[in-house]
Parts: C-alpha cells; sequence; structure tokens
C-alpha cells in the first residue's frame, strides 16, 4: 500500500520547437553574419570602417602652425644705431587738409622702438583722420608738446642715416632737414620703382618681405619697421649706389667753370646769369 502512495517520477516533456516563419529565420542569419564581420573588421586598426573611424589626419598644408611676423625684431636692444627709421601719422588741421604732426616713431636697425609718441599740434585738431592714422582725442589730449617732440626727434636723428618712406612729408610736419646723404627712402629708391612710378610702402612690404601692413588704421611701429627691413635687405647695394653717386657729384663740383667770353660788342646778353 506505501509503495502504491509513492509517486512515479514524472517524465520531463521536451517543448516542441516552435516553427518560425522563414522571413525572420533569414533576417536574423543576416544580422548575425554581419555582426560577426563588424567584429572583424573593428579588430583591425587600420580598417577605415570600425565603428568609431580612423581619425582623418589633415595634411600638412592644413595644420595650424602660428604665423610668424616678419616684422618682428629678432633682439630686444633698443640702443641707438647708426641706423634709423621713422614714420609719423598725421592729423587735419585749419580746414581739415592741412596736415599736422599726431605721432611720431623713431626704431633702430633691429627694429625696436626708440621714441613714440603722440603729439599735439599748435594748431587746432579739425580731423583725426582716425582711419588711417589710428589717432582719437583722448591720445592728444596729454600728448607731447610738438616743441618737446621735434627737439627729442633732432636728438635721435642728427648724424645718423634716416630710413623711412616718403620721408620729405615726416620731416616737413616735424619742421626738420636731415642731409640728403644720409636719407634712405623706400619712395626714392631706384630697385623699388615700377619705371618711374613709386610703389607703396604697403605694396613692397608684401612684395619682399611678405609683411601684411596698413590693414585700416596705420601703425607707425609696423611702417618704420617695414622701411628699415626693406633697407637692411639692400643696404649693400644701396650703400654703393650712394658711394657712386657721391663720388659723381664731387667730380663734377670739381671743374673748373668754363671761361666767360669778354664782354665786347659781339657778346651776347645770354651771359648774364640767369636768376
Amino acid at each position: 500500500m506505501s509503495s502504491d502512495l509513492k509517486r512515479k517520477p514524472k517524465k520531463k516533456i521536451t517543448p516542441k520547437p516552435v516553427q518560425l516563419n522563414p522571413n525572420w529565420s533569414l533576417l536574423q542569419q543576416k544580422l548575425k553574419s554581419d555582426s560577426h564581420g563588424n567584429t572583424r573588421k573593428s579588430s583591425n586598426p587600420e580598417n577605415p570602417s570600425s565603428i568609431l573611424g580612423k581619425r582623418k589626419e589633415r595634411p600638412d598644408s592644413e595644420v595650424d602652425v602660428p604665423k610668424i611676423n616678419p616684422l618682428a625684431p629678432v633682439n630686444d636692444d633698443s640702443s641707438l644705431t647708426d641706423e634709423v627709421a621713422m614714420d609719423c601719422e598725421m592729423v587735419g588741421v585749419s580746414q581739415g587738409t592741412k596736415s599736422a604732426l599726431g605721432r611720431v616713431t623713431l626704431v633702430n636697425k633691429w627694429g625696436n622702438v626708440l621714441y613714440d609718441e603722440f603729439v599735439r599740434p599748435v594748431e587746432h585738431v579739425v580731423d583725426f583722420r582716425t582711419s588711417i592714422s589710428g589717432i582719437r582725442p583722448r591720445d592728444l589730449r596729454k600728448a607731447k608738446d610738438f616743441r618737446v617732440a621735434q627737439t627729442k626727434v633732432a636728438e635721435l636723428i642728427k648724424g645718423k642715416i634716416l630710413v623711412g618712406h616718403a620721408l620729405h612729408n615726416d620731416l616737413k610736419a616735424l619742421l626738420l632737414t636731415h642731409p640728403k646723404k644720409d636719407i634712405r627712402d623706400t619712395g626714392e629708391y631706384q630697385p623699388f620703382l615700377k619705371g618711374k612710378t613709386r610703389k607703396s610702402l604697403k605694396h613692397l612690404a608684401s612684395e619682399i618681405l611678405g609683411a601684411d601692413i596698413q590693414n585700416g588704421e596705420h601703425c607707425p611701429i609696423d611702417d618704420a619697421r617695414a622701411a628699415m627691413m626693406l633697407y637692411q635687405k639692400n643696404r649693400k647695394e644701396w650703400e654703393k649706389t650712394v658711394k657712386d653717386q657721391t663720388r659723381m657729384w664731387l667730380k663734377q663740383k670739381k671743374r673748373k667753370p668754363k671761361k666767360k667770353a669778354k664782354y665786347g660788342n659781339n657778346a651776347s646778353t645770354n651771359d648774364n646769369p640767369i636768376v
């Protein structure tokens, strides 16, 4: 009786496999094959079609390289040298058409600043010409008096080779003169001319130095540095030309003047000097 009460162990029933839709089976197989293929591809670092993808390397031309300013001084020596470059910025006085000194800058042969001051003109300023000069009313409130700046500039350029562009304008604004033999004007140097046409300092700086200047408001420090660098790059040939011209001028000066014809009946009235 007790044996009858013992329950017989139940047989494990194996569920019958569910028959999938043929389309679903095909889809599962395709997904499996794709996942295996991607795993193999991603394991290869050289394969550009990996999940994250290979970092795209930019060509050398696109690499961000800090631009070097070709006008930057090569040292910090601010001593007075035998060559000095000058540049001035002007403001308008009188009716605005007359130019007066508003700022003057001097640099040495290395491009380091010797003197850089805003200057208060003697006459009342009616046009600051800010778009070009970069000078604003606030700059002239505590500016140097014209006579003070004029005296200082005269001291710095005395006995020096004076370099600049269209220096006659700067000297005129300063009411100063300088020996012609000591002037090196980049606007007058023959190799810098285009025929008989003078090139702008901006054009010369871009063409010869690869420097970009005078975009909008002018910076007299950059302009003076550009003029000095143009001179230094051509210094040997430039100085040779100056010596040749000086030698020729001295020869002409030493020539004895022609004897004037004696006044007489046949003497021409053209012998009189023309004043």
